[in-house]
């Protein structure tokens, strides 16, 4: 049986693996199979970014040049454009994003035209397995038909799976191999393959009945960790309100040894699925005539944060300088969705520098990953403006500082002495004793 000489290459680790999209995902998943000595290939439709990675160099900051020389080195890696060469590969990974419309439903445009160039050059007896986040049915309702368009059958000619991934860009912690990794077929022969490939490198596999239920837990998580995250921004408005530090309260609270998990407030939600997934599922819902009025309520919480921490600054600027925020100068700390990242996906601090520039503020920023801003599609006016560098001695020519990502590489002492005002909507700045009348939390 194909499937049975297939299972046999994943275990002996003889198995060619192709990964398509070589950003967060998909370069660390790459890493994982390479470390274990599988032969892997990386597409990608970014020709700059292959010839990068070829000549030894990352285009993100969490897979360091080193590692990716090291990849390179053992003989069992290599990038390409050339979407032909998957022809050659045994199992296929498809790592794309997957965003949202301007009317916030899912675009499944990467992985349609992804499916479309993998069905061109499909074989027999390929594995083909879904990484990227979606909701639940994308796998068989989207992408399989699509692959079937070459001739070829799931179950009988190929096999497709779906296994979410997991990355957690910037947490020393946890990186692929030791995350487990959630599994789910179209039919009991992809998934007991899917098993055995993610086997071979990840600490362990959880194998859930279908490609539907696969996709729904990693909704779950993300919608678990969006709607808490929707709480303690709320609980933040309110007690700040009363006078109450939040920091302060969470850290009281999480000594409770059951029954609270620890989540943390902040100037709106970041990165690519938390702020996304939700509306998957909202979107997904309505085909059943389902209302997620909890999950949507949250989603009006977490948008609404950046409008909350304007109001902060600006009742801040009126009470210190008697002045409102048309004409205001303001320096954002941090562009990255999250603290020791170079990734700008959905993050907050591009609404707040759009915000504050309506109002008519003037807004430099200073991030130590990002150097300019990149094109995106939701902010195209931001597009190319570049931080100014670390001097903390020019902060003075400020209104305000304003914090929005809490990298550790920044001195936040130096911060608060060279400026007249900070606002803190990180609690970046609580081992900082002098200077603490310029701090106002937000």
């Amino acid at each position: 049986m194909p499937s049975r000489d297939l299972k046999r290459r994943f275990q002996d680790k003889t198995a060619r693996i192709g990964v398509i999209g070589l950003g967060y995902v998909g370069l660390p998943l790459i890493e994982a199979f390479n470390d274990q000595g599988f032969d892997t290939l990386g597409c990608d439709i970014d020709a700059a970014k292959v010839k990068g990675l070829n000549a030894g160099r990352s285009p993100i900051k969490t897979v360091d040049h080193g590692r990716v020389r090291r990849m390179v080195k053992t003989g069992r890696f290599r990038a390409t454009d050339d979407f032909a060469e998957l022809e050659t590969a045994d199992a296929i990974l498809i790592c794309v994003p997957t965003p949202l419309t301007r009317h916030r439903e899912p675009d499944m445009t990467y992985v349609v035209e992804t499916g479309k160039t993998v069905a061109k050059h499909l074989r027999k007896g390929q594995l083909v397995v879904l990484e990227s986040t979606t909701y639940p049915g994308t796998t068989v309702e989207e992408l399989k038909p699509v692959l079937e368009a070459s001739g070829l059958k799931s179950g009988r000619d190929f096999f497709l799976a779906y296994s979410p991934e997991r990355e957690d860009p910037g947490n020393p912690r946890f990186n692929t191999r030791v995350i487990p990794k959630v599994v789910g077929g179209d039919g009991a022969e992809a998934r007991e393959l899917a098993l055995a490939l993610y086997g071979q490198v990840v600490a362990g596999v959880v194998p859930v009945s279908s490609t539907q239920t696969a996709e729904a837990v990693k909704l779950t998580e993300n919608i678990f960790r969006a709607v808490n995250i929707a709480l303690v921004n709320e609980l933040k408005v309110i007690f700040t309100r009363m006078g109450i530090d939040i920091w302060e309260v969470i850290e009281a609270a999480k000594s409770k040894p059951f029954g609270y998990m620890p989540f943390y407030p902040g100037p709106g939600l970041g990165g690519h699925c938390i702020p996304i997934d939700p509306f998957y599922l909202t979107w997904k819902a309505r085909e059943f005539g389902v209302a997620t009025r909890f999950i949507e309520l949250a989603g009006e919480v977490n948008q609404a944060m950046p409008e909350y921490v304007v109001a902060v600054l600006a009742d801040a600027l009126s009470r210190r300088f008697k002045k409102g925020l048309n004409g205001a100068r303001v320096l954002l700390l941090g562009m990255a969705y999250k603290k020791n990242v170079d990734d700008i996906r959905e993050s907050p601090a591009l609404r707040l520098m759009e915000l504050m520039r309506d109002h008519g503020a003037v807004v430099d920023f200073h991030d130590p990953y990002i150097p300019a801003i990149p094109a995106t599609r939701e902010h195209p006016r931001l597009a190319g403006i570049r931080g100014v560098k670390w001097r903390p001695e020019a902060f003075k020519r400020y209104d305000a500082v304003l914090i929005c990502t809490d990298h550790d590489a920044v001195d936040y002492a130096a911060a608060v002495r060279g400026a007249r005002l900070v606002i803190d909507t990180r609690n970046a700045t609580r081992g900082v004793k002098s200077g603490r009348d310029k701090i106002v939390p937000a």
